[in-house]
């Protein structure tokens, strides 16, 4: 899609990365992906339900001088709201207080989320800006119920473009949550078999 710059994948394909591509003979496809609207800019209801499946993100930052930093942020599903089609938010739990990302952010607004589903083999990538705010009433709302973890701000992100990838060499993974419920419902359908062979032997 077209913006006052350029493509949305301006963000990430810079003249020297298009250059690169080229060298590499990867331009033309880019391109092609480009005339027919890039990537998206605004939330689709496919990615807000990928969001809200998320225990956990991963977000990039740079500081003024440039150099990069990723942090990883994890709670209960549901921890990411997108709260419209350009605004992600989450609460910031207290952590070890070195607070890199918010001095990062104070300086540079520019952020990454990166997001990988290791069970579906799925991973999406989200550039755009960020800042922390001091909003109790918004903090307060945005806490998952119950999750044992001290909010400290808020972090809103605004998307500027995002991307799906290929499965590539994502391994598959599963939550050990996942596994309990599975090893479980097996456990209960070998109980459920037992009976009825018992059943039927009396």
């Amino acid at each position: 899609m077209l913006d006052q710059t350029g493509y949305s994948s301006d963000v990430a394909f810079t003249p020297t990365v298009k250059a690169i591509q080229a060298s590499k003979g990867s331009r033309g496809g880019y391109a092609s992906m480009e005339r027919r609207g890039g990537w998206r800019t605004t939330i689709t209801p496919d990615l807000a339900a990928f969001i809200g499946e998320q225990v956990s993100v991963f977000m990039a930052t740079a500081n003024a001088a440039g150099q990069p930093y990723i942090q990883h942020r994890g709670g209960p599903a549901g921890f990411l709201h997108v709260l419209d089609e350009r605004t992600i938010a989450f609460a910031d739990f207290a952590g070890n207080r070195q607070y890199i990302t918010s001095g990062n952010l104070a300086d540079n607004a520019k952020a990454h989320l990166f997001l990988i589903d290791y069970m579906h083999r799925q991973r999406v990538k989200i550039w755009g800006e960020a800042k922390v705010v001091d909003d109790p009433e918004l903090l307060a709302r945005l806490m998952p119920e119950g999750y044992k973890a001290r909010g400290e701000q808020v972090l809103i992100f605004s998307v500027t473009a995002w991307d799906s990838n290929c499965n590539q060499h994502i391994p598959q993974r599963f939550e050990a949550a996942d596994v309990a419920a599975a090893l479980a419902a097996r456990d209960g359908r070998i109980a459920e078999l037992e009976a009825e062979v018992e059943r039927l032997k009396g």
